[in-house]
């Protein structure tokens, strides 16, 4: 894994970033969607981005720290900001959101703890557009009997993996990864973040399945066909000792 040096600014707009050193960055704001190339999340909004490559980074991934002490999700541990994930078969999640981590993270160098750089931003109490109220980030321990959260959402009106923000005034819960939304300028323009990841990822679990089915028919049948001859071949066998005996 890379741990990233620090940009260089250039003027207040424009940085010199590491993950983009042949070209000079500017700190731009558009309403369309975008891919960050650091954390390889959705966002919309403020970005920095290479005008001759087409390329955009989230403000917070540009200008993320090296590290953090006491952040209010893993106070007791410093986190390291990595540039790149391992190339194990398992893809690790976000303790947060439970999102995969794909790109930029935050990691714990004394336990497994991990968080996107968004949802690094967001914090134990927060006040968001969606609701009147403060919202407060229920403890781990609310959701650690359950594989899935059993509160649904007010934003998404879904239920999800993940932490979850709640209002201790009224009955509204809030998943992170619907707050984080509000954070990379998703909400703030109207955009729903796009499902199709989660679409591709159930075509491509059916498509295994059909495939590995098939697969396993062939052997099966190949399987068949040589205890077949097997039994072909050690009954001939067994009839020519036959003859040979008489």
């Amino acid at each position: 894994m890379d741990i990233p040096t620090t940009p260089r600014s250039i003027t207040g707009q424009e940085i010199i970033h590491f993950s983009h050193p042949q070209h000079h960055l500017v700190q731009v704001t558009f309403p369309y969607i975008f891919t960050c190339i650091g954390c390889k999340e959705y966002g919309a909004g403020k970005r920095f981005k290479c005008e001759s490559c087409d390329l955009d980074l989230h403000d917070f991934c540009a200008l993320a720290p090296p590290s953090i002490q006491r952040h209010p999700f893993h106070s007791h541990h410093q986190l390291v900001f990595y540039t790149k994930q391992g190339n194990g078969f398992l893809r690790s999640r976000c303790d947060i959101c439970a999102k995969a981590t794909r790109g930029y993270v935050f990691k714990c160098s004394q336990c497994n703890f991990e968080m996107h750089p968004s949802c690094a931003k967001l914090s134990q109490e927060m006040s968001f557009p969606v609701h009147q109220h403060v919202l407060n980030l229920l403890p781990m321990t609310t959701l650690a009997n359950s594989s899935e959260s059993s509160f649904v959402c007010g934003e998404c009106k879904r239920k999800r993996l993940g932490r979850v923000y709640a209002c201790k005034v009224c009955d509204f819960h809030l998943h992170a990864v619907c707050a984080k939304g509000m954070i990379n300028g998703l909400y703030a323009n109207g955009i729903k973040p796009p499902r199709n990841q989660s679409m591709l990822g159930a075509a491509a679990k059916i498509a295994s399945h059909v495939i590995m089915g098939f697969i396993g028919g062939l052997i099966e049948g190949i399987g068949e066909g040589v205890g077949e001859v097997l039994v072909e071949n050690i009954g001939r066998g067994n009839s020519g000792s036959r003859r040979r005996t008489k």
